[in-house]
């Protein structure tokens, strides 16, 4: 649903099929975690079978998202070190004017870095049995990426070129809109786990 009806979105046909799909998904989320919380807070700790299947499912899915982010890098180098004659041989295009790295794009950089410093310092609060200290700083990580998302938001909207604007925004807005939908649901994923620290 989600796919067919995202390719439907940009198509400016009917919205209904990516809300059934999106639906679906919040779904299949709430689920997964109910079944989750339940298995290891209120029954117990998990089996040894289910512990190493979701060892091995954060690896697999780790070594994906490598690859997946490998190719995004790939198509971007291939394109701007060697630029054909379609967008008149130089980086970037004609026409193209890219955003100054040392403005959004560095604050990006240093938020998601401190909200690396911020989730560690979670982990180990938790490993000391230090709650309150675990609230604080899991807290801080979720406005951060919060805060990431707004400023995304804020760079999307102070951009002079559009996804449809040769290979450099294509390259852009494809790899930064992915990187951002990876840090919304990690700080949705990081909201279910302050409400279990919470309990």
């Amino acid at each position: 649903f989600m796919t067919t009806g995202l390719s439907s979105w940009f198509h400016n046909y009917e919205n209904t099929l990516i809300f059934i799909g999106f639906m679906l998904m919040i779904l299949t989320m709430i689920q997964w975690w109910r079944d989750i919380i339940r298995e290891s807070t209120f029954q117990g700790f998990h089996t040894s079978k289910v512990y190493n299947g979701l060892r091995w499912g954060m690896m697999l899915f780790i070594i994906s998202e490598v690859c997946f982010f490998f190719a995004f890098f790939w198509a971007y180098f291939h394109s701007s070190l060697a630029p054909n004659m379609d967008i008149g041989s130089c980086w970037p295009p004609i026409y193209i004017f890219p955003l100054n790295p040392f403005q959004i794009p560095l604050l990006n950089t240093a938020i998601l870095l401190a909200s690396g410093v911020s989730v560690t310092w979670a982990h180990h609060s938790l490993m000391n049995n230090n709650l309150n200290s675990a609230i604080q700083s899991m807290c801080i990580t979720i406005l951060l990426g919060f805060y990431f998302t707004i400023l995304q938001m804020m760079e999307y909207m102070e951009t002079s070129f559009s996804i449809s604007d040769s290979i450099y925004g294509s390259t852009f807005f494809v790899a930064t809109g992915f990187h951002g939908l990876h840090v919304i649901i990690g700080s949705t994923f990081l909201l279910m786990c302050l409400m279990r620290i919470m309990m």
